[in-house]
């Protein structure tokens, strides 16, 4: 290690604690941490206008949030520098080789990754799979660290982590342990549990971000066209905290999403997610799931990344969890 690289290291690891930041005292750190702001990469993520109900006046805030930033080297980087950094992140397993293959090897930390599709295609299936997968060693595809599921919908089920953990050979009591579930009744209350995640997230280890569904509340929550305009921007603004976290702890963030059929497309399919602009731009990985003709199996289809093309493939969806199709398996005609 260089000296230049001990001086970052040296400079992110200054301060731990909100208290350590120059400007906050005991009183200021409690109202922060009311207000959701329990870790100084929450802080550094922030914006001022977020710090005002703080009392922190403007330019202190800017200070503050500066300061947090230092510690995480959130900053201008040349492009060779970012390629440095880009080797920081990280990729999960999905349980498919065909899948992983699709999405450059798995599912990457620092962004999100997004999957839609009707009722019974196995996005939740694939949920409780990223949490067992997550626990894995990185030799095995995992990250060696725990997940954080948002439960929206009430699907979420330790019988089936149980299942799927038997079948990697772990353990299935020390798998459960390390997924920290909450169940949101309402959409403020699930917005309220991203928005004080942070602390819970450094405690455990935890390097996955389930939502599922992202949707379901605010869709049956704000009805009709004058509506929209509030739900999109609640929307905006939980998508940009998932975001936040991810960065901040180098986490794999991964939504689940509704969809609607639009009576008015003639030709091509007719199905899209729920959420419109605001969750496609913010989602950097769209997967679009939908059932083959018969059997478990089913097909993915990379609809929207970075810098990948799109892409389909198939896998299915066992007693075991998610696996591959063999050959004998996959269905001789895989329309669009």
């Amino acid at each position: 290690m260089t000296e230049e690289e001990k001086e970052e290291v040296a400079l992110r690891r200054k301060y731990e604690l909100l208290e350590d930041l120059p400007g906050i005292g005991p009183a200021t750190a409690q109202k922060l941490k009311e207000m959701g702001f329990h870790t100084v990469e929450s802080l550094a993520m922030a914006t001022a206008r977020e710090l005002d109900p703080a009392g922190i006046g403007e330019k202190k805030a800017f200070a503050i949030i500066e300061a947090a930033r230092s510690s995480i080297s959130v900053s201008f980087v040349r492009a060779d520098e970012l390629l440095r950094m880009r080797q920081s992140v990280l990729r999960l397993t999905s349980g498919s080789k065909a899948l992983d293959g699709m999405i450059d090897g798995g599912l990457e930390t620092q962004t999100i990754t997004e999957f839609y599709g009707e009722y019974g295609t196995g996005k939740s299936q694939l949920c409780h799979q990223l949490c067992v997968n997550v626990q894995l060693p990185p030799e095995r595809g995992g990250l060696n660290s725990a997940a954080l599921y948002v439960d929206t919908e009430n699907t979420f089920r330790t019988e089936r982590i149980v299942q799927m953990s038997r079948h990697f050979g772990l353990n299935p009591e020390e798998v459960v342990k390390n997924i920290i579930y909450a169940e949101a009744y309402t959409s403020d209350h699930q917005m309220f549990l991203l928005d004080n995640a942070d602390e819970v997230i450094k405690a455990n280890n935890i390097r996955l971000i389930i939502v599922d569904s992202l949707t379901a509340h605010f869709r049956s929550e704000y009805i009709g066209r004058e509506m929209l305009a509030p739900r999109q921007q609640k929307l905006n603004k939980h998508m940009h905290k998932l975001i936040r976290l991810a960065r901040a702890f180098n986490a794999v963030a991964v939504v689940t999403n509704q969809v609607m059929a639009k009576p008015d497309v003639f030709f091509g399919d007719a199905v899209h997610p729920i959420g419109g602009h605001v969750v496609g731009h913010t989602s950097h990985t769209r997967v679009y799931l939908r059932r083959a003709a018969h059997g478990p199996v089913r097909i993915a289809r990379l609809v929207s990344s970075p810098y990948l093309p799109e892409g389909e493939e198939i896998f299915k969806v066992t007693e075991n969890g998610i696996e591959d199709v063999s050959e004998d398996e996959k269905p001789r005609s895989r329309g669009r």
